[in-house]
């Protein structure tokens, strides 16, 4: 099978159940973003991290691959490949377990410090970007609503995430200074 099909080169695209829209349109739009937030939790996953640090990661690419398959279906009697309330509470608890080892926040903090760090507020950035078009998306199409919950407890995690990395190594948050 060749990668390339040429049936997109009218500038539309296929979703599950035969449904071709414009690659423009706001669910388009969504999903790549979704698949950059993955993409670049590929380049995070270059550094050396901690164990737990690698496993959660790499689960969330997974549920992130399910997440652009569940906005890829508009059938949604179609429970296949969908996010559910239980990835949503996988994601409360390792921010949760992540953040018992880090100080209380009293400050605005910078993104950055350590590399993976960097990256891993890229990600975040990435991810609130891809949640505010899941949100437009919403109000033009029926969506899974946990898809807008998974994407801001994502970003809420990569928050925590990058203190944590930067914690573990000895660098500390970088406050803002107005």
């Amino acid at each position: 099978m060749k990668i390339y099909t040429k049936t997109g080169d009218g500038g539309n695209t296929g979703l599950q159940g035969d449904f071709r829209i414009a690659k423009s349109h706001p669910r388009i739009m969504a999903y790549g973003t979704v698949d950059e937030a993955n993409a670049t939790i590929g380049v995070v996953l270059t550094n050396t991290l901690d164990d737990d640090i690698t496993e959660i990661l790499s689960q969330i690419q997974n549920d992130l691959f399910v997440l652009g398959s569940d906005l890829s279906n508009q059938n949604l009697n179609d429970l296949k490949n969908r996010i559910s309330i239980k990835n949503v509470e996988t994601l409360e608890e390792a921010i949760d377990k992540f953040e018992s080892e880090l100080p209380p926040i009293t400050n605005f903090i910078l993104p950055g410090g350590n590399i993976a760090a960097a990256q891993i507020h890229q990600v975040r950035t990435i991810v609130r970007r891809a949640e505010t078009l899941v949100v437009k998306l919403s109000d033009k199409d029926e969506i899974n609503s946990n898809c807008i919950k998974y994407l801001n407890r994502l970003s809420d995690l990569m928050f925590v995430m990058g203190r944590l990395i930067n914690k573990r190594n000895n660098v500390e948050d970088i406050i803002w200074k107005p």
